[in-house]
């Protein structure tokens, strides 16, 4: 494993990371006011676990052919985009909620949503690859070790500010999401945000 002060400084480098709002972050908050906490929280660990899959295929190698090949890269974002450009398009078209509160999504299905979110985005595979090697010490034991705790150990941190996104997001919408008047604002807001979010990962280039 690396050395404790390595992985000090590399909690606190993820950790710096971690809190600047980005496109997991802004998906996060948008289901928190959408739907409220619980969806918030849910859509929080959806992601963690899509970061999970990244750090796997970190670890088997696969990120490196995301990175190599620019077929594969755009592929996989093309794919997300039009996922994200879906689920926003169908937001915006769903009316029956504009007069009445907004029955909840299923849970698992709030938590499949963030994991597809978080897989299909080639940016954070390219993020694992580039970021986890910069900590790795070879002479402390196999590489491929080192980078899946490390890996595990960014996606704790990156769970835990997320999951406070969720919570401050729903204390700050609890009013505008309880209002029937304002479901419409909700749904105009949630549906442009996961297109905004779609056409953002389309226009994603390898760097």
């Amino acid at each position: 494993m690396p050395a404790g002060s390595t992985i000090a400084l590399f909690a606190l480098a993820s950790l710096a990371l971690a809190v600047v709002p980005g496109p997991a972050v802004t998906y996060i908050v948008t289901q928190s006011v959408d739907k409220g906490r619980r969806a918030g929280m849910t859509s929080a660990l959806g992601v963690s676990s899509g970061g999970l899959v990244h750090v796997a295929a970190a670890t088997a190698g696969l990120s490196a052919l995301i990175a190599s090949s620019a077929t594969a890269f755009t592929v996989v974002k093309l794919c997300g985009a039009a996922y994200l450009i879906v689920v926003g398009i169908r937001r915006l078209l769903t009316r029956e909620d504009d007069d009445t509160v907004a029955e909840p999504l299923p849970l698992q299905r709030v938590y499949a949503q963030g994991v597809v979110v978080n897989v299909l985005n080639p940016k954070t595979a390219l993020f694992f690859l580039a970021f986890l090697p910069q900590f790795v010490d070879r002479g402390r034991g196999p590489v491929a070790l080192q980078v899946a705790f490390l890996g595990c150990l960014f996606v704790a941190i990156a769970l835990t500010s997320d999951t406070t996104y969720a919570l401050l997001a729903d204390a700050l919408a609890g009013r505008l999401r309880r209002s029937v008047r304002a479901a419409r604002i909700r749904r105009f807001f949630t549906g442009g945000i996961f297109v905004v979010l779609g056409v953002s990962a389309a226009a994603a280039h390898r760097s």
